[in-house]
């Protein structure tokens, strides 16, 4: 019986552009175009050109990303595979994610990850991700990270849903406006001008915002409105920014008005879509919502990357003008290393539990005693009879940052109590000094 080593060659490679091609033209190599290319054809994209190809290898240069391509050892003549594609891709490179207090840590991100339907169940998924996650381990990085296109794949991994995000639709006419006039003052400026202030308002966005991944080349791409499918500009794409009471750029919004029933002026309903809205300040946040449900001629304003605890439903005069139209899983955790992971962020409460991690790949696997003292813990192995609590390193994922609540996971199942009141005393160990937020896709 043949293995996946006997038909397939596993290759891993940085992503690079062609060091023939003039400066001019960064083409992307041969290797990183067709990686490209088969990563297009796993999301149902529009196959690339030289230019679409170039332009999507200078991202994945600029982010430093690790691509793994899956080849078939023997290509039938006339097939995809016979030209050099890869009949799966894979993608990590590490960023930084806020766990709290204003710490940064690295964090491997996965990304790309795609396998042709003529090439499932040979456990091909399965060897790319553990491949990654051993690397990610031994190189030292205490937590992988994921957004994930679909929501039963990751789990059987170790990821766990870390962050929640919502799409919010606001009735423009029922909100009514806002309970409280929020510090500083708004202005419509050019997206261009973004480019100097927006990667300032995110840093700083980031270093509050528990749970935020810090951004990649492309997000930006999209965020600013700076390139289409065809690498122009999208002119339909308007920002604004909030200032502070010095003058300071604090937060910006970009948005584009979409139209059922007519253009732009008609007496179709229109939807103010929200792009991209980066606050590092409450009032920058409240600021930038006045001025959306403001905008002329709109009844309705979309926003995809809402939190979970947004403080609108509270600021408008009519709180029910807010609607939750999706809520689904953003970011999702696997822990690596708990010692270095939960040893990381901050602790809300002293308290000594412990707890046993399940873990299949034997990563985070054992027993652990947590103690928590003036916003720090230790966090060690520990060798007793039973532990406070047991949970798999999935669940571990979910409750790392206070994504979750525990009391909630032990309601699933999936967190079991063997000492009376550990689930409460874990609770408030864990809980952030802000719901966690993250706005970045990968």
């Amino acid at each position: 019986m043949s293995t996946l080593d006997d038909d397939y060659d596993l290759r891993t490679f940085a992503a690079a552009l062609d060091p023939e091609a003039s400066d001019d033209s960064q083409r992307a190599d041969v290797a990183t175009a067709a990686w490209v290319d088969a990563e297009s054809m796993g999301f149902h994209e529009p196959a690339g050109d030289d230019d679409s190809l170039g332009r999507a290898a200078r991202r994945l240069v600029a982010d430093g990303r690790r691509l793994t391509g899956v080849y078939r050892r023997e290509a039938t003549p006339g097939s995809l595979d016979a030209e050099g594609r890869p009949v799966a891709t894979f993608a990590s490179f590490d960023k930084t994610l806020h766990v709290g207090g204003g710490r940064l840590i690295d964090a491997d991100l996965l990304a790309g990850v795609t396998v042709q339907p003529t090439h499932r169940r040979k456990g091909i998924l399965r060897r790319m991700i553990t491949d990654d996650l051993a690397r990610a381990k031994a190189a030292g990085t205490p937590v992988a990270a994921l957004t994930a296109s679909e929501a039963s794949i990751y789990r059987r991994f170790g990821f766990g849903v870390g962050v929640r995000e919502r799409t919010i639709e606001v009735d423009v006419r029922r909100a009514g406006g806002l309970l409280s006039e929020p510090e500083g003052s708004t202005e419509l400026v050019t997206t261009a001008s973004l480019a100097e202030v927006a990667p300032d308002v995110f840093a700083r966005f980031h270093v509050r915002s528990p749970g935020s991944v810090d951004r990649h080349e492309g997000a930006w791409n999209h965020a600013l409105g700076r390139e289409r499918a065809d690498g122009t500009p999208d002119p339909a794409v308007r920002a604004a920014v909030h200032r502070d009471a010095t003058g300071t750029v604090d937060g910006y919004v970009t948005y584009r008005v979409e139209s059922a029933g007519g253009g732009p002026g008609s007496t179709g309903v229109q939807t103010l879509v929200v792009v991209d809205l980066v606050a590092a300040t409450d009032d920058a946040y409240l600021g930038l919502w006045q001025l959306l449900l403001a905008v002329d001629l709109i009844r309705v304003v979309r926003y995809s990357n809402a939190p979970q605890h947004d403080p609108l439903a509270h600021a408008v005069v009519d709180g029910r003008a807010l609607t939750i139209s999706h809520d689904e899983d953003h970011v999702w955790f696997r822990v690596l290393d708990p010692v270095a992971a939960l040893q990381a962020r901050p602790w809300a409460a002293d308290g000594v539990v412990t707890i046993a991690i399940g873990d299949a790949l034997g990563h985070a696997a054992g027993t652990y005693r947590v103690t928590s003292e003036a916003g720090e813990a230790t966090v060690k192995k520990a060798a007793v009879r039973r532990a406070d609590l047991e949970l798999d390193v999935a669940t571990l994922g979910s409750l790392w940052l206070g994504g979750s609540d525990p009391v909630t996971l032990a309601a699933a199942g999936l967190v079991r109590e063997r000492r009376k009141g550990a689930v409460q005393k874990f609770r408030a160990m864990l809980l952030p000094e802000r719901p966690l937020h993250g706005i970045t896709y990968f």
